[in-house]
């Protein structure tokens, strides 16, 4: 089954391919078949990323937040230069290394990861840790969306560790693009979920607007729609088994605190003083 360009997909079972303008929709009817799908040479290369909420566009933070308060898009490069300014002056007090002053990625990484509004969009080199983010929290439907880095890097080729790269390809806001990359000293949660970002160039269009005006958009990104009902029991418990979870990928004190919940869940059936079946 073709996805657009050169990409295809082993047909298993029943399961459907519909394509829009810009990407191709894979709706998952098992993990077994998911799993048949991300070993598949084109997509070893590829950058994931899960989220609970099939329905949501590809959003950062930031430009969710500022659509939302109605904040005036003729004041948004200005805003958001104004937050990097201020955590840059403030957080130098929390900070045990302190990142070169003109060095935004890495500024804007170091936001990312402490929740604050930025335009960078989580990723991840790993389709395993995508599934996680769409299973664990879910209840209805998540996504796991699937971006060609090949395809990103043909249309752009930029240093985002050059000075004033952020400010000249970014925060003017001329150009519909999107950038993908790590900054160079990567924090302990980016190396834990073998993380990446997806930055655009622009804030008030959707990552998949943007790429939908470039030269092979299907090849370029593909939607994996996750039916929690059908998948995320086993897909949780063999996430469990390779051992991502909350702690492992949040490896610190809130980490641990997060994974406890899905103890509960995964030990539901069993005695945990014995490990044997519970009677029903």
């Amino acid at each position: 089954m073709v996805l657009g360009g050169n990409l295809r997909i082993r047909q298993q079972g029943n399961w459907v391919v519909a394509r829009s303008k810009s990407y191709s929709v894979v709706r998952l009817e098992s993990w077994e078949q998911y799993l048949s799908i991300i070993s598949d040479s084109p997509y070893q290369n590829w950058a994931f990323r899960g989220q609970r909420d099939a329905s949501a566009p590809l959003f950062s933070a930031l430009s969710r937040y500022l659509m939302t308060f109605r904040v005036d898009p003729r004041a948004w490069p200005g805003q958001e230069e104004r937050i990097l300014r201020i955590f840059k002056r403030k957080a130098i007090h929390f900070l045990d290394h302190v990142p070169e002053r003109d060095d935004d990625f890495q500024w804007l990484a170091l936001m990312q990861d402490h929740g604050a509004p930025t335009r960078l969009l989580d990723f991840t080199w790993s389709p395993y840790v995508a599934a996680f983010f769409a299973l664990h929290n879910s209840t209805e439907e998540g996504v796991i969306w699937a971006c060609n880095p090949v395809e990103i890097e043909k249309e752009n080729r930029l240093d985002l560790e050059k000075p004033g790269s952020f400010r000249k390809h970014f925060l003017s806001a001329s150009r519909s693009f999107v950038w993908m990359g790590e900054p160079y000293a990567m924090n302990r949660r980016l190396i834990a979920q073998s993380g990446t970002f997806l930055v655009p160039g622009i804030l008030d269009k959707s990552i998949e607007a943007i790429l939908k005006e470039y030269p092979s958009p299907r090849n370029t990104l593909i939607k994996f729609i996750v039916p929690v009902g059908k998948i995320r029991d086993k897909g949780m418990r063999e996430l469990y088994r390779m051992n991502v979870t909350q702690a492992t990928l949040f490896p610190d004190l809130d980490g641990l605190a997060r994974s406890l919940a899905y103890e509960l869940e995964f030990h539901w059936a069993y005695d945990p003083r014995t490990m044997r079946p519970m009677r029903k």
